[in-house]
């Protein structure tokens, strides 16, 4: 069995999908892994930590064609089938619902599809959860960034000067991101408060230290998110998050629906009605924004308020994201090896809802 970790080619993306435990995990389930020069240097692992785990460095996988599986944290392409040689697998972060047509063409290539982010959210599923891993990197790099960003102080401060009062910190989404986004500014001294349309997330919150805000509440759906609101619901939502907007130093908004555009919770008006200097960090500028007028990888001005939209805040922490990411693929392909040989199986409670498309059909799973 040959297995290959490539270097990622999209601008900015620092992580790699091994780390040099994964590396001797694999090998000591049967694998050939081959390595990429150069993976893992944004995410400091070196060729040589690589070599030591137990991998062949390569300049290309190419190289090392063909490959049966070919591991990426980005999107595949055409390179990652072609060191497949008409077969095998690509296991990543596909984002299937923006790349259909090129996962279609992959299978009728011969070649099986297996997105992470369609890992079930179950128990069992638990350690392949690569969604999970990458939101809690990114919640505490939107922390950090939002520190940097406004001009202000995080904590409370007694000088000879004066006392400094803390910042108010919101958290608008509450799933892993937003929770890790509460628990690191609560360590850095940070009064906050957060909201989701969750009721159960209360206790969560609570927990962490912050206020939970009283608006509009339902229930998850099957899958453990937060359904889409109807247009009444969510004008309530606004209507009450308002006060608590205005009244914010720093806000970060998490909230995402898979497969959907963001749900926006901060309109321009309430934008417009926070203190100049004010900070919002939208994670959701890639899906169509939590707010009103932020774009992806941008930073908007709308008066005096800066709005940043960051797509990479994961690859921002690369290291310890790839480390987390890593163990989800080796756990997810520990699953798909039986007496040392590769046996995907589209019945399995986990694999097979995360195999978008296979050659067999050639249609979504």
């Amino acid at each position: 069995m040959k297995l290959g970790i490539r270097k990622e080619t999209i601008s900015g993306e620092a992580r790699v999908a091994a780390a040099p435990a994964s590396v001797s995990s694999l090998v000591e389930l049967g694998f050939d892994v081959t390595v990429e020069s150069g993976a893992g240097t944004l995410s400091g692992i070196t060729d040589q930590d690589f070599e030591e785990a137990g991998a062949h460095i390569v300049a290309s996988l190419q190289d090392a064609a063909p490959l049966d599986i070919v591991c990426t944290v980005g999107p595949a392409d055409s390179a990652d089938i072609d060191t497949l040689g008409g077969g095998g697998i690509v296991i990543g972060l596909l984002d299937p619902t923006n790349h259909e047509d090129e996962l279609a063409g992959y299978a009728r290539r011969g070649v099986t599809t297996i997105a992470m982010e369609k890992v079930p959210r179950s128990t069992l599923a638990q350690s392949m959860d690569a969604l999970s891993s990458q939101a809690t990197a990114a919640g505490y790099a939107a922390v950090l960034l939002g520190a940097t960003e406004m001009p202000k102080f995080m904590p409370m401060l007694v000088t000879a000067a004066g006392t400094v009062p803390p910042a108010r910190i919101l958290i608008l989404g509450v799933g892993v991101a937003g929770l890790q986004a509460i628990a690191t500014a609560r360590r850095l001294g940070g009064i906050v408060s957060a909201y989701d349309i969750r009721p159960e997330t209360r206790e969560q919150v609570e927990s962490l230290g912050a206020k939970f805000i009283e608006a509009p509440t339902q229930k998850m759906d099957e899958g453990g998110y937060a359904k889409e609101v109807d247009a009444e619901t969510a004008a309530k939502q606004r209507e009450v998050l308002a006060s608590a907007v205005a009244d914010s130093d720093l806000i970060i908004t998490t909230a995402q629906i898979p497969g959907r555009p963001a749900p926006r919770l901060i309109d321009r008006s309430a934008v417009e009605g926070m203190r100049t200097g004010s900070v919002i960090i939208d994670m959701a500028a890639a899906s169509g924004g939590n707010v009103e007028g932020s774009k992806p990888d941008e930073e908007v001005n709308i008066s005096g308020v800066r709005v940043l939209g960051p797509t990479d805040l994961a690859a921002r922490v690369a290291a310890d994201a790839s480390r987390m990411y890593a163990r989800n693929q080796l756990e997810m392909i520990k699953r798909m090896v039986v007496d040392g040989e590769l046996a995907l199986d589209p019945d399995d409670a986990v694999v097979g809802p995360a195999i978008t498309h296979s050659p067999e059909s050639g249609e979504t799973a």
